[in-house]
């Protein structure tokens, strides 16, 4: 029986994709010009993380977890979380998540809601990328500098968008930011996983992509 795509909210085991390796990777086209100068273009304006779980997988047990994992997924079907233990916060991975980490809007005194995102660099070459699956209970806000009580706003941890309560929203120009831990959307970038144990009992074992959505 046929099924639709969905997105579960449910994290990829830790212990596995904190051994795992991979990270964003862009799509750029360099054309070479008969001058000898290039010409470059990129195809996709947001990078895409993609990652090899295989990398992490230390254990039969661990193994098998995983399985189980692809197995509820259906595969490719299903999108699900994963935490990128390189960068998994508002801030660098030593530092705790403060109000003050990423601007995420300015107030105009009548909008309401606020989407998460994260800055790559500083100034106009900064990259802004969509914060969509926080993780719940780690959210910080400020407004105009000032830390704002838990009651001032709620979060949908399944989009990133930010919501003030009435009383509460953020005055003309008021410049919101805003801390957080968040989890990237990712799916199973393969209908199969191949498993040879006399290939695992000498520390290899095929790979098993992840790749980055658009939830």
């Amino acid at each position: 029986m046929s099924q639709l795509a969905a997105f579960h909210e449910v994290r990829f085991p830790a212990p596995v994709a904190f051994g795992a390796t991979g990270g964003p990777r862009r799509r750029t086209e360099v054309i070479a010009l008969g001058s000898g100068h290039e010409a470059r273009n990129t195809r996709f304006a947001d990078s895409m993380r993609h990652y090899d779980a295989a990398t992490g997988v230390r254990t039969l047990d661990q193994l098998h977890a995983v399985i189980a994992f692809f197995e509820e997924r259906r595969g490719r079907l299903h999108g699900f979380r994963y935490r990128d233990p390189v960068d998994c916060k508002s801030c660098p991975p030593s530092q705790s998540p403060t109000a003050f980490d990423q601007p995420i809007g300015t107030g105009t005194g009548a909008a309401t809601t606020f989407r998460l995102a994260k800055s790559y660099g500083s100034g106009p070459t900064a990259y802004v990328r969509p914060i969509a699956k926080p993780v719940a209970g780690t959210l910080l806000v400020a407004v105009a500098g000032v830390v704002k009580p838990a009651a001032a706003f709620s979060l949908d941890p399944t989009t990133g968008i930010v919501t003030f309560a009435p009383g509460h929203v953020p005055a003309n120009g008021a410049a919101v930011t805003a801390g957080y831990w968040f989890d990237v959307p990712v799916r199973f970038d393969t209908d199969e996983i191949r498993v040879d144990l006399d290939h695992f009992a000498a520390g290899f074992i095929d790979p098993i992509p992840l790749v980055e959505i658009r939830a």
